[in-house]
């Protein structure tokens, strides 16, 4: 049952915000919470304006502020249809620890990864709608109106690399104190390794900050009202991450392997110097045609040789376009390294602490020393401890065996430290230590001497006391109980959006991403939008184009040109198709109702009811010579008949009096003209004995009239007609003559 705020003091004054970090291998919801910041300025006054709000755990104690669900959001990419059920739990815990009147002011977001990121843009749509519509359905936390992000806005989208960057950039220098009082600190950089990617986020120095388009302006408000705002630079590296840096470097290995040999089998052991010693894995790969080929490697527990083999993934000798780069032609701004400090997270930490215990200040002979000795073990000898460490329910996993406070003995982990860590532990540690070093050019701090401690405090405090200064980069898990996350970093600027500005002028936060002009030519970040977004189709179609027809060859997107001339093309044909109907709705618009109303009733002399056209105030000598422009400037589809004599041979008979009720019109709706359905004669000036009164005193004489002689009249008489063709009648002439027969 969730929590009231009448009973708990806790949660009176908190706020509260969700996050759903949608990732590969499943979604983990976290909770967050602050207080409300006019009640922290109003309590604390002036000791706080310089800071940002306090963002803890959504929970006052325990771990419910964390739940998780396996697997990934994105194998729903067929099957949207499940994204309901499959969030249901996270949702429902949720809705468990927030006060049901603070919830339609909670936000949440569901911010998805690595594993959405590889769907096609239609299957992206999909999921991300089916989760919208359920979040929408089943709560009433706050989530975002339609946008150009999607349906519930930036509440549920996919992010890139470079806004996790971003967001974990936020939490490393929250957590550490960057942002902090009113002279501009120098911020930590932000390192960070998962599988498939690494990323790296940090601001450069003033005087070494020459591209300011390839930075992004983060921007915070302290209690005060005040603005923090930092120019950072992110990117990231895809493939670069350490499952995907492995797959490269067994092909690169097996490929190597079979140049050297001249025979070879593919059951033949191949030795490899990342894998502890006798440790045999079969490793499958993809072949040309479509077929696999199983290969045997063999550990050989090298780690020196295990640094070298691993070096060339870096690709340092691809082209760099902008100068300077750091590894695979990326281009990364100039790292002063006297001033600029790291802390790496994730894999870093993973690999340095759960199995070496050198988490923390990171020093590099220590970390060689425990990588060499832990490569070349036995495998046989590291599956034992590692049982054994399981049934004496060893803690934790950190490395270290503890005894009255004091480190007795390092490598022994927990039960936490899975084998397949264990397997892969000695090509990780390789891989890092050259992304750190020969990738990002972190300089090795050199002590012959070595340090006999492998506790991090006191590897920074002997590096300090031998003149090496402290070490410029660090791995890290959490500050305090606050896990360093990415999710965190995005809390912290949600946080920050509620604090009222110090001046109405400001502008208010947005994401850092919102914050980049549209009109930039070639933005350091570009979002995620399957929803009708061309850079998505852009960025699939552009690999498969010559150089130089792309967006940096031509100026311009080729794709957006032909994607717009494409919607010109269909939208022509359409109209050439519709046009006799345009036509026909183009000339009842510019002849009007005026024309039906008032032509009709002075050809048929009818009385129109109801409101009078507005035409019908005019004078007659500004109406006339409006209609001759109307008919004229309109082309009519019917052909200008000539009107001539029409011949009637009366019968002898006598003649009754006319009616003076006029028929009805009859409407031709072809052209929206009003015209009867009697017989037209032509008029004549000679004298008849029979005499049609003019339209325009058609409603005022009750003597004969055309109707008189009309088929259809009401009165009509026994008038034996004898008529010829139908002709127009001239509005020259007044007088119909019937002719002697």
């Amino acid at each position: 049952m969730p929590p009231t705020t009448s009973s708990d003091p806790w949660l009176a004054v908190r706020r509260f915000g969700i996050v759903i970090d949608a990732g590969s291998s499943g979604s983990r919801l976290q909770i967050y919470s602050w207080k409300d910041p006019d009640v922290v300025l109003s309590e604390q006054g002036d000791d706080v304006r310089d800071k940002l709000p306090k963002v803890e755990k959504g929970v006052q104690e325990g771990e419910d502020w964390i739940m998780k669900v396996e697997p990934g959001l994105s194998t729903f990419a067929d099957n949207p249809e499940g994204v309901s059920e499959y969030l249901a739990p996270l949702l429902k815990h949720a809705r468990s620890q927030i006060p049901p009147s603070l919830e339609s002011e909670t936000p949440i977001f569901l911010l998805a990864t690595a594993g959405m990121r590889l769907l096609t843009a239609v299957q992206q749509a999909r999921v991300l709608s089916a989760a919208c519509k359920y979040l929408k359905s089943a709560s009433s936390f706050r989530i975002d109106d339609e946008s150009k992000d999607g349906p519930c806005g930036s509440s549920v989208q996919i992010i890139t690399g470079e806004e996790e960057g971003l967001y974990g950039w936020i939490a490393v220098n929250y957590l550490m104190d960057g942002f902090y009082g009113k002279d501009k600190k120098t911020t930590y950089g932000f390192l960070d390794m998962g599988g498939a990617s690494t990323q790296i986020a940090f601001e450069p120095s003033d005087k070494l900050s020459g591209d300011k388009l390839n930075l992004v302006d983060v921007r915070l408000r302290l209690l005060g009202g005040d603005e923090v705002n930092h120019s950072v630079f992110v990117t990231t590296w895809l493939g670069y991450g350490t499952n995907q840096a492995r797959e490269r470097y067994v092909a690169k290995t097996v490929e190597s392997f079979k140049e050297t040999v001249l025979e070879t089998s593919e059951s033949q052991s191949i030795p490899d110097p990342c894998l502890p010693k006798d440790l045999t894995l079969s490793e499958i790969l993809p072949r040309i045609d479509g077929s696999h080929s199983t290969h045997t490697l063999a550990g050989t527990g090298s780690f020196t040789q295990c640094l070298d083999r691993t070096a060339s993934l870096l690709n340092k000798n691809a082209p760099c376009d902008t100068a300077p780069c750091l590894f695979n032609g990326v281009h990364v701004p100039a790292i002063n390294f006297a001033s600029s400090h790291f802390i790496g997270v994730s894999e870093y930490w993973y690999s340095s602490e759960h199995v070496f215990g050198l988490g923390g200040p990171y020093d590099y002979v220590q970390y060689e020393r425990a990588a060499t000795e832990f490569c070349g073990r036995d495998w046989s000898d590291i599956v034992n401890e590692h049982d054994l460490s399981r049934a004496q329910g060893i803690q934790g996993g950190d490395g270290e065996v503890m005894k009255n406070g004091e480190v007795m003995e390092v490598g022994k982990w927990g039960r936490n430290v899975e084998l397949p860590r264990l397997r892969m532990q000695c090509f990780k540690a390789a891989w890092i230590a050259n992304v750190l070093h020969e990738g990002i050019g972190i300089p090795r701090i050199v002590d012959p001497g070595g340090n006999s401690t492998t506790s991090g405090e006191q590897v920074a405090h002997q590096a300090e006391t031998k003149g090496l200064g402290r070490p410029v980069f660090q791995s890290a898990d959490s500050v305090g109980d606050i896990a360093i996350s990415w999710t965190l970093g995005k809390m912290v600027l949600e946080a920050s959006k509620e604090i009222k500005p110090s001046s109405s002028s400001s502008r208010p936060l947005a994401d850092p991403i919102d914050g980049i002009p549209a009109s930039t030519p070639n933005p350091p970040i570009k979002p995620i939008r399957p929803f009708w977004n061309l850079d998505v189709l852009e960025d699939h179609v552009s690999p498969h184009l010559p150089t130089s027809l792309t967006r940096e060859s031509l100026g311009f997107s080729l794709i957006t040109m032909l994607f717009y001339i494409t919607v010109l093309i269909v939208v022509s044909c359409i109209v050439f198709r519709l046009r006799h109907s345009l036509r026909v709705a183009r000339r009842r618009i510019l002849r009007g109702s005026f024309k039906r109303d008032s032509h009709g009733a002075m050809e048929e002399g009818v009385a129109i009811s109801g409101p009078p056209s507005p035409s019908s105030f005019l004078p007659p000598s500004i109406l006339r010579p409006l209609r001759r422009l109307v008919s004229s400037s309109t082309p009519s589809s019917r052909p200008r008949l000539i009107p001539i004599t029409t011949s009637l041979h009366p019968p002898p008979t006598r003649y009754s009096q006319a009616s003076t009720r006029s028929p009805p019109p009859h409407y031709n709706t072809s052209d929206g003209f009003s015209t009867s359905t009697s017989t037209s004669h032509t008029h004549s000036r000679a004298p008849s004995p029979i005499t049609a009164t003019a339209p325009d005193d058609a409603g005022r004489n009750s003597v004969s009239s055309v109707s008189s002689i009309n088929p259809r009249s009401r009165n009509s008489s026994h008038m034996n007609l004898t008529l010829l063709p139908r002709q127009t009648l001239s509005r020259a002439n007044s007088v119909l003559q019937l002719p002697d027969e």
